[in-house]
């Protein structure tokens, strides 16, 4: 019997720049998902993210805070044909960040990952099985 309620992940490839190492992201399409986000949440490894999804290419939809947050992020904003629009270091506790342009994903990672993407990249993204 499969469980109920499963964790969605999905790897995440620079096509771009094929020599940087894929991520593993946690897909993340619900409101309450996406309003806990990675607040409270230990940092992130390296090859690990968090795939905030919207319904459409937004920039309002597509705001981050960074309220209760114990780590700093590399964000990359995508959008609808999986092209970067944004890349930005957010810092913990500033209250907001917004795209330049507008994206329905949004690539919370280790900012160790900051260089790894850059605004016209193409990316690519496969459902993964994690353990």
């Amino acid at each position: 019997m499969s469980p109920r309620w499963v964790m969605r992940y999905t790897i995440v490839q620079n096509l771009d720049r094929p020599d940087m190492p894929p991520l593993v992201a946690r897909y993340c399409a619900s409101f309450v998902c996406q309003l806990r986000g990675l607040m409270f949440s230990p940092p992130l490894a390296p090859d690990r993210a968090l795939m905030l999804v919207q319904a459409r290419d937004s920039r309002v939809e597509a705001a981050i805070h960074m309220l209760f947050m114990r780590m700093d992020l590399a964000v990359a904003w995508v959008n609808a044909e999986n092209r970067v629009v944004d890349v930005r270091l957010a810092r913990r506790w500033r209250p907001v960040y917004v795209p330049q342009a507008a994206a329905k994903y949004v690539l919370e990672m280790n900012v160790a990952r900051l260089s790894d993407f850059r605004v016209g990249d193409r990316l690519r993204f496969d459902e993964a099985w994690v353990d």
